[in-house]
């Protein structure tokens, strides 16, 4: 009975960690550019050893590369919200000082006069420096990325370019989730500097809106009761197998 217990127990064990995945995704339903990164699945091994020939053991497989299927988008009407049109991210400086990537697009001035992210992260122009804004000016973003600035004061002014968002076409580079939640960039694409190859499309913007999460709030609840039931199974499975432990035991007793 022992090798029904440990399969059960490792497959309880080995679902611990998607359970985690999933509670985290379900946790960020309603964050603002989140993407899903985490699958899954477990598939049998043989273990090697004497007395173990027999015994198949569930092993997880996983794999965290983000998912950059586009989430609902939700109109706000500021002119510093963006979304960002088909699989690009937006270039941000980190708080370690590191560049990385981000779907979030609600943009705002800070009290400095640099551009930064609602997780206050600094948005990066082409040149990989962060965009440093003037003060007291009307700022509107284009559909390609670049930053105007106008004078409210001074309406017949036109406005002047002050800096272009560092958007990356991310269709062809795998992407990673750092432990701060940023992507990080992998694969033959990368650079020295954390940057990595635009793709061939080009990335654009929608003024006025931000992207949701992509975490299907149904998808996931049936994920999460599919996966309560499997662990209350293997827990039965479990007491089932130290029952039949016992009885055998009482059978073979010396009467």
């Amino acid at each position: 009975m022992d090798r029904l217990a440990f399969t059960s127990l490792k497959s309880v064990t080995e679902e611990r960690v998607r359970r985690e995945s999933l509670t985290n995704d379900l946790a960020n339903i309603t964050s603002v550019g989140f993407k899903r990164s985490f699958e899954a699945t477990t598939r049998p091994i043989k273990v090697q050893g004497p007395g173990f020939d027999s015994r198949l053991m569930p092993v997880l497989e996983q794999s965290n590369q983000i998912n950059l299927e586009p989430g609902a988008r939700m109109i706000t009407g500021r002119k510093l919200d963006i979304a960002i049109d088909g699989a690009g991210v937006l270039g941000v400086r980190a708080k370690n000082g590191d560049l990385a990537f981000t779907r979030r697009g609600d943009l705002h001035v800070n009290a400095e006069g640099l551009l930064e992210t609602g997780g206050g992260h600094a948005v990066l122009g082409e040149n990989a420096a962060p965009i440093n804004v003037p003060v007291g000016l009307d700022l509107e973003i284009g559909a390609d990325g670049s930053i105007w600035a106008r004078d409210p004061n001074n309406g017949e002014q036109p406005a002047v370019q002050v800096g272009r968002l560092m958007l990356r076409d991310a269709s062809g580079t795998p992407l990673g989730r750092r432990e701060d939640g940023l992507f990080k960039a992998s694969g033959d694409g990368l650079l020295p500097t954390g940057d990595f190859r635009s793709g061939p499309t080009p990335v654009g913007v929608t003024a006025g809106a931000v992207e949701g999460s992509n975490v299907s709030p149904i998808e996931a609840m049936v994920r999460m009761l599919d996966q309560t039931r499997s662990f209350e199974t293997q827990i039965k499975i479990i007491k089932e197998s130290r029952g039949l432990d016992e009885s055998g035991a009482t059978m073979l007793r010396a009467r």
